[in-house]
């Protein structure tokens, strides 16, 4: 046993520290202290670079700041180990995420990346896809022929493919008129933000679905376009018995030649990833569906902005705009100009990109 320290009692002394935690305390002074100099160097790098003064730093500075870094991060990993104090701990993890920043980060602001996007590395990442539209686009079609066709032999595959819910007017058996008021404009715009953001949502789910199911060979994604056309097939028959289809079609131009290109994309996107891990060719199956997922993944953030664009088609010109031939307008400027930016519209590669691997085609 210890004797106590009876002068502690009364506050006019100090406990003195148990030995493992006195050592702990000494290893870790000793652990910062011959460490303390390179990180400090780093920081004050870091800290310049982060100001933007890149041309004022000494080449002799950017030449370390690998290794400084590589440095920092090793420190950070044997405080991990040893279980270092924790204010160490805090800085040592600080400092190794800002210098990762500096070193592997993108070189380029938001704004930059967004030009870059939308002036051709968008376009260009939808025509490296064109054969999986091409296939998507086919199944898309037999999956709304098939619709047709299913309802038109049996009326009960209507309620199989396009379950109705209270109050639903768009079932067989419905007359014109009723058919008709499904595709009256509405008078005012009252509560339609409200509506193009429900539409958003929906429709963005499937398009996310569509691409994410794409990992198994790409063969869900293809099913949920069918099952997505299908039910377009049988609304098409439904409104041909009363001699509407034409009207049905002005009215899904507004905002279908928008969000049906958008699942489209999310379904060709799905299945390139498939379609990659499939059939990797030259390289290793990892490889090839990380290089088709980075060409996915840039053609998905397009299609989520195509489907605030269809929401928005959706919410308000679709519910305000009367007439057949003002709806075709709106639908077949909307579907030229996607069909001209994705495939007219070329500007030259950048240098950096092309220099970069290409995956499989």
């Amino acid at each position: 046993m210890k004797a106590p320290v009876i002068s502690a009692w009364f506050g006019r002394g100090q406990v003195a520290a148990p030995p493992d935690i006195e050592s702990a305390a000494l290893r870790s002074d000793r652990f910062r202290l011959e460490r303390e100099g390179d990180w400090r160097r780093l920081e004050a790098i870091l800290a310049r670079m982060e100001k933007g003064g890149l041309k004022r730093i000494a080449d002799e500075d950017l030449i370390a700041l690998p290794a400084l870094y590589r440095t920092a991060a090793s420190s950070l990993s044997v405080a991990r180990e040893t279980s270092l104090d924790a204010a160490t701990l805090a800085y040592l993890e600080a400092l190794v995420q800002r210098a990762w920043f500096q070193v592997y980060g993108p070189r380029q602001g938001f704004a930059r990346w967004l030009r870059g996007f939308l002036l051709g590395g968008w376009s260009r990442a939808v025509r490296a896809l064109w054969l999986d539209i091409c296939i998507a686009l086919f199944v898309m079609v037999a999956g709304a022929i098939v619709g047709w066709l299913l309802v038109a032999r049996d009326e009960a595959w209507y309620y199989r493919l396009f379950p109705a819910g209270m109050g639903e007017t768009r079932v067989p058996g419905a007359t014109r008129e009723q058919l008709l008021e499904t595709l009256a404009n509405e008078e005012s715009a009252a509560g339609l933000a409200g509506f193009a953001a429900q539409l958003f949502s929906n429709n963005s789910a499937v398009c996310i679905l569509a691409f994410a199911l794409g990992f198994a060979f790409g063969i869900p994604s293809l099913m949920l376009l069918v099952h997505n056309l299908a039910l377009l097939g049988a609304l098409l028959w439904l409104f041909d018995t009363q001699g509407l289809v034409v009207e049905l079609a002005a009215w899904l131009s507004v905002h279908g030649t928008t969000e049906l290109f958008g699942i489209l994309l999310s379904g060709a996107a799905g299945l390139h990833i498939g379609r990659a891990m499939a059939f990797p060719g030259k390289l290793p199956v990892l490889d090839a569906a990380a290089a088709a997922g980075r060409r996915a993944a840039v053609v998905m953030v397009g299609v989520v902005i195509m489907m605030i664009v269809a929401a928005l088609l959706e919410a308000f010109p679709r519910q305000l705009v009367e007439g057949t031939g003002a709806r075709f307008v709106i639908g077949g400027t909307m579907l030229t100009f996607w069909l001209a930016y994705f495939f007219l519209y070329r500007p030259a590669r950048p240098a950096e990109d092309a220099a970069l691997p290409q995956g499989p085609a």
